[in-house]
């Protein structure tokens, strides 16, 4: 699509991670293309600093998460949401266009915008679509979907346009430059070459279980001395996966309580295990990398499960339910994987096809188009 300039676009989401780097991704482009783009959030959540890493400019919305049963919180919650709305339509009525990423971060800026008469779009970034844009994409002139398989939950009359769920371009390199970003992690990660590597991650913050089950499962393939396990732990978890893990085995294992360059890691990695978020399912992806998922069971409606499901059906994924991870089950699973090569490369070719390098660029086509600059 051809530039147009001059927008002012607010871009609201936060809360986790993964709501925010799409966002980012999406202002890169937006920005290249001559707009000014905003983020608006909450101080609470990550999006702050990585907005401010980044380069954007950072307005909070004092935007709280649905607080349940009876508690201060339940009692304080409507008085948040009006001063969360209030907020909101001031910071809109600078801008010409109003994108919401998801999370409870976006609701009081769709709610604003659609007040305001700003045109508005909607990102929905799982395979199960949040309540709120379920409920919410009326206020709105679209819906841009990261799976195909959420769009049956709309009705036809809503305007929906598949674009994917954009990712940084640190991870789009590797799809790009793979032999240089491995040779580069190899050597920070202290890795060997001759080793296939598995990496295994529970997210920005970890997840106790995989990190349990992952510890196990070394101990399980002590004795391979033709793997290595890259176990990005998270902060709080990285001690305590320290002290677990065996302590003479052939099996290399590289503990890591965060790493702030994952692509060097998804260079690496010959197989991935983790949860199954919709910004975890557009990296690996979008790097073509087979993967062992598994679904948090607690997340809302179980979108990670449809998530999963939607990557298994195309063959680039296997799904172990939270409820039946254990060390063994993991040993075995990887095992299984990295003892059929030709299996392994057809998940890695069909995980690739199922993602969307130019999500990014697709979304910010559809800003444009709602925005009327396109």
């Amino acid at each position: 699509m051809a530039n147009a300039v001059g927008l002012r676009i607010l871009v609201a989401g936060g809360g986790t991670a993964g709501h925010v780097y799409p966002g980012l991704a999406l202002a890169a482009v937006l920005r290249s293309r001559g707009h000014d783009v905003s983020f608006a959030g909450t101080s609470s959540g990550p999006e702050a600093a990585l907005v401010a890493a980044a380069g954007f400019p950072f307005l909070e919305v004092g935007a709280r998460p649905l607080a349940r049963g009876l508690s201060t919180a339940a009692v304080r919650a409507p008085l948040s949401a009006v001063a969360a709305a209030r907020r909101a339509r001031q910071l809109l009525r600078s801008a010409d266009v109003a994108v919401g990423m998801g999370g409870y971060v976006s609701v009081p800026v769709i709610l604003a915008a659609w007040r305001e008469g700003i045109p508005l779009l909607l990102h929905e970034q799982n395979a199960v679509p949040g309540m709120a844009n379920q409920r919410l994409w009326r206020l709105a002139r679209g819906v841009a979907l990261s799976f195909r398989e959420a769009g049956p939950f709309f009705p036809r009359r809503a305007r929906l346009v598949l674009t994917g769920n954009p990712v940084r371009d640190a991870i789009l390199r590797v799809r790009a430059d793979r032999e240089a970003l491995a040779k580069e992690g190899r050597v920070e990660l202290d890795l060997d070459e001759s080793r296939r590597t598995v990496v295994v991650f529970g997210g920005s913050q970890g997840a106790l279980h995989i990190d349990r089950a992952a510890t196990e499962a070394c101990r399980v393939l002590a004795d391979r001395g033709d793997i290595q396990v890259v176990l990005l732990t998270g902060p709080a978890h990285l001690e305590r996966v320290r002290a677990e893990l065996p302590r003479s085995a052939d099996l290399v294992v590289r503990p890591i309580g965060y790493l702030g360059r994952m692509e060097l890691a998804y260079a690496c990695a010959d197989l991935v295990v983790g949860r199954a978020g919709a910004t975890t399912i557009a990296e690996i992806t979008v790097c073509g990398l087979p993967a062992v998922l598994v679904p948090y069971p607690y997340a809302t409606r179980r979108h990670q499960e449809a998530n999963a499901r939607a990557m298994q059906r195309m063959g680039g994924a296997t799904i172990v339910l939270d409820e039946q991870l254990s060390g063994d089950v993991l040993a075995d699973r990887i095992a299984s994987l990295l003892a059929v090569p030709e299996g392994l490369a057809s998940m890695a070719a069909r995980s690739r096809a199922f993602g969307h390098p130019a999500a990014a660029e697709r979304l910010a086509d559809a800003v444009e188009r709602v925005g009327g600059a396109a």
